[in-house]
């Protein structure tokens, strides 16, 4: 007996290190081995031929002398990467019993190959065998079942380079009250109930690169047209009568391991580059309602096609770069990748410690001031079309500044800060004057993650859409009145795929104009991803 219990803290080392491939197979540790595999500890060095490799094995150990014995009598030892023994660590019968048959098979070799092996220890070895003979069984039928399982997905699988994911939106959504017009006309109170789909395939052709397509379609509808303002405009709006179209291609690679290069043909976005730093931002499928609560809306400035390039400087600091020109596609004058509407971004992103990050972003940008979120005014091009009947030509020159702080893994604090600078290039053949814009927005965000249960999310948004503070174009002048916006909703995690948020927007002043009564907006939105 003393021959086994010396054998068997060695034959445990064993299973935590060298058996990698028999672990794998056991259906109830395979969250704790991908983990492992995560942190670099499963990665096996060279196999043990001598056990002073073993940094924290020493000849004091009680069991030094089993360990030398069976590292240099059957080599059935490995260390961890760091050349680590980590023979305490507890362990699992299953493991215990993968362990012992990758020992068997050693020990079958060396008997199949002539070299001498104890009588002792074979009886030590047939013992363990009988005892753990249960457990030696169901790995093997797990091991047979997970092999037809793997080459059933080989023969049925999608593809080998592409990943395939898609994410639908049902949504009932209406405004409950609010007044246009100075106040002079009543919203009709009404309910909606639509969708948006999204098919995304994810294509790897070296395991570094992406080349990432999404289908989308949709006929969830804007409110700006009833509500006559922008504000509250809910983030997953998809009015397009469920007609399918590509709307995002891009391909993205490694230049070197710090830099990442991004090649847009359509739909490539400011937040496809920068990261805009607001846990709140689920691109309309989760988190924040509304587009302006979902991030800072300097990022909404509208691109299609165009170059980025992300570089990191170490583990704090990341730099986003890149180029968005509008109608790269159209061929005729005033447009094209460089003579028609673009934007140009550059952001530093900081993260000093693990739970706090800033972001400083500009963006210069042709004829793509408009952000479709705040006052009409805030607009500077959809208000001149609607109302001299042309959109006005513009510069702009936009400001931000965006943090978020995590209080603890249950309470994340954030928000943002932004100016537009717009200028307007032309008179409209006398109709206005030419002149700059002073646009300002700012917002505080309040996550509460995991509340309820694991994956749930609360959040509260408290802000001012883009809105006028001052101008020099006199014919249109500036917002006199300021406006509100206060957002709130909890998402419930059904399950994985599955999410219910229901939540409340108020709009104060709507169009920033203290005449119109306050805008209150509902809405219940469901995802379903795989």
């Amino acid at each position: 007996m003393n021959k086994f219990w010396l054998t068997t803290p060695v034959i445990l080392g064993t299973i935590l290190s060298g058996t990698n491939e028999a672990i794998a197979q056991t259906p109830d540790v395979l969250k704790q081995i991908e983990q492992y595999e995560r942190e670099g500890q499963l990665n096996q060095i060279d196999q043990v031929t001598n056990v002073n490799q073993l940094r924290d094995v020493s000849p004091t150990d009680w069991a030094y002398e089993a360990l030398r014995s069976l590292v240099d009598r059957y080599g059935c030892i490995a260390g961890y990467p760091n050349q680590t023994y980590r023979g305490s660590q507890a362990l699992t019968r299953y493991e215990f019993a993968a362990g012992l048959n990758s020992c068997l098979n050693q020990i079958e070799r060396l008997i199949a190959s002539s070299e001498a092996v104890s009588r002792e220890d074979l009886d030590t070895m047939s013992r363990l065998a009988q005892e753990f003979e249960a457990e030696l069984a169901t790995l093997g039928g797990r091991i047979d079942n997970i092999e037809s399982r793997t080459a059933f997905l080989e023969d049925n699988q999608f593809s080998t380079t592409t990943k395939l994911a898609g994410e639908a939106i049902f949504a009932l959504g209406g405004v409950v009250t609010g007044t246009t017009n100075d106040g002079e006309d009543d919203i009709d109170n009404f309910t909606v109930f639509g969708d948006r789909v999204r098919l995304e395939l994810e294509s790897s052709f070296t395991g570094e690169d992406l080349l990432f397509t999404r289908l989308s379609t949709g006929n969830f509808p804007d409110f700006a047209e009833e509500t006559e303002t922008f504000q509250g405009n809910l983030a997953f709006t998809q009015p397009d009568d469920n007609d399918i179209a590509l709307e995002v291609l891009f391909y993205t690679f490694p230049l070197t391991e710090s830099t990442n290069i991004f090649l847009g043909a359509a739909g490539l976005a400011a937040d496809d580059l920068a990261n805009t730093v607001n846990f709140l931002d689920g691109d309309g499928g989760s988190g924040a309602l509304t587009a302006f609560g979902t991030r800072n809306p300097i990022y909404l400035s509208p691109g299609e096609t165009g170059l980025g390039i992300v570089q990191n400087l170490g583990d704090k600091i990341e730099i986003s770069a890149g180029y968005l020109a509008g109608e790269a596609s159209d061929p005729s004058d005033g447009s094209g990748l460089f003579n028609g509407s673009y934007s140009a971004l550059g952001q530093v992103l900081f993260t000093p410690i693990d739970s706090l990050s800033v972001a400083l972003t500009y963006v210069h940008a042709y004829n793509q001031s408009d952000t479709g979120t705040g006052s009409n005014l805030a607009n500077l091009q959809f208000f001149t079309e609607g109302s001299v009947g042309e959109a006005v030509p513009t510069i702009s020159n936009s400001y931000g500044v965006e943090a978020s702080f995590a209080l603890s893994d249950r309470i994340i604090i954030g928000g943002w800060g932004g100016l537009q600078k717009v200028t307007s290039l032309s008179t409209l053949d006398g109709q206005l004057e030419r002149g700059t814009q002073d646009v300002w927005n700012w917002a505080a965000t309040l996550a509460f993650p995991d509340l309820g249960k694991e994956g749930n999310v609360a959040g509260i948004i408290v802000g001012m859409e883009p809105w006028v503070t001052e101008s020099s174009i006199d014919t249109l002048g500036d917002n006199e009145d300021t406006s509100l916006h206060v957002e709130a909703f909890y998402q419930y995690q059904f399950n994985d795929n599955i999410a219910v948020t229901p939540g409340v927007i108020w709009i104060t002043a709507p169009d920033n104009n203290d005449a119109n009564d306050d805008l209150v907006i509902g809405t219940i939105r469901t995802t379903f991803t795989f």
